[in-house]
């Protein structure tokens, strides 16, 4: 009897232990499991932002007054012409003067006229030809593409479709002599960010990318308005004017893209007495505007009402 019993407390501790086992059965005190505690709510704060017009409009007025004094100590004429198509600011001096001779920068113009009128097709010696005539200026190339787009009456047709009303094409076979405005430089830009007239997506891809890869020795003048990181396409004129007192035309475009900023930029300049001294007035130019865009619309915030319905 004895035994039995022995047998039966022997059994009875044994299941004890394997019950209590998960509260720690032979290895001391229990662990404490904490009540649950909720994180704390995290209450977005709400602002309003909203445009400081009196803010921006007294940096307008700083911008244009240091730029108009910096053209007075520069030689020769200076005209400028800027949009920001992510605010709508929009700059310029003598933007609408339709007789600076662009030279170089008419190559643009040539390679957007012969996609708008091939549909898009060139062949694999003219895609060399354009790559060659924008990001090398070579002269020859744009030689041979002014030609196969069919020269100054065609390109007349262009600008008209395209609504450039300020610009002229060079006589004859000199595509350099094409005339142009601050203001048209802008819309052809436009026209190769924005799109249509006649050219698809592809098309200003082509021509935007090749302006994005200028060589290095051409990137100079709208491209000083940049900020570290912001993307640059660009083409640039300049030219010896021997008949007129030897002085130069010298001439920049481009479009300069990055966080909240989309800035097209022209600046030509004329009766400049050196190439030197063109690009060293643009870019004294582009890098003001660059540098002071952000401050021509600034904004505000203010807390949201506590009790906006009353």
């Amino acid at each position: 009897m004895r035994g039995k019993w022995m047998a039966w407390l022997g059994s009875a501790v044994a299941a004890g232990c394997a019950v209590g086992c998960a509260a720690g059965c032979g290895a001391g005190k229990a662990p404490v499991v904490p009540a649950a505690v909720e994180a704390p709510v995290k209450v977005a704060r709400c602002v309003l932002k909203f445009r400081d017009i009196r803010a921006g409009n007294a940096a307008r007025a700083r911008l244009e007054r240091d730029i108009a004094q910096y053209v007075r100590g520069r030689p020769g004429r200076i005209v400028y012409g800027a949009l920001d198509l992510v605010t709508g600011v929009r700059l310029g001096h003598g933007e609408h003067e339709h007789d600076m001779i662009t030279a170089s920068g008419a190559k643009v113009d040539i390679l957007a006229a012969l996609l708008a009128g091939r549909d898009s097709r060139l062949d694999e010696g003219e895609r060399d030809l354009a790559s060659r005539m924008i990001r090398e200026s070579d002269n020859r190339a744009a030689d041979v593409l002014w030609s196969r787009v069919g020269g100054g009456g065609a390109m007349s047709d262009f600008y008209r479709r395209i609504g450039l009303k300020e610009t002229t094409p060079g006589p004859s076979k000199y595509w350099g002599g094409t005339n142009t405005s601050p203001a048209d430089r802008i819309r052809l830009l436009k026209v190769l960010v924005k799109g249509g007239k006649g050219l698809t997506a592809g098309d200003r891809g082509t021509v935007l990318g090749l302006m994005e890869r200028v060589q290095k020795d051409q990137a100079w003048g709208v491209s000083a308005a940049a900020r570290p990181g912001d993307r640059v396409a660009l083409k640039n004129g300049w030219t010896p004017r021997p008949f007129i007192h030897h002085t130069w035309a010298v001439t920049s475009y481009g479009r300069v893209v990055g966080p909240e900023r989309d800035l097209l930029l022209s600046v030509q300049t004329d009766r400049q007495p050196g190439e030197g001294t063109g690009i060293q007035t643009i870019e004294g130019i582009a890098r003001m505007i660059g540098h002071r865009l952000d401050d021509l619309s600034p904004t505000r915030t203010r807390p949201c009402p506590t009790n906006p319905i009353a």
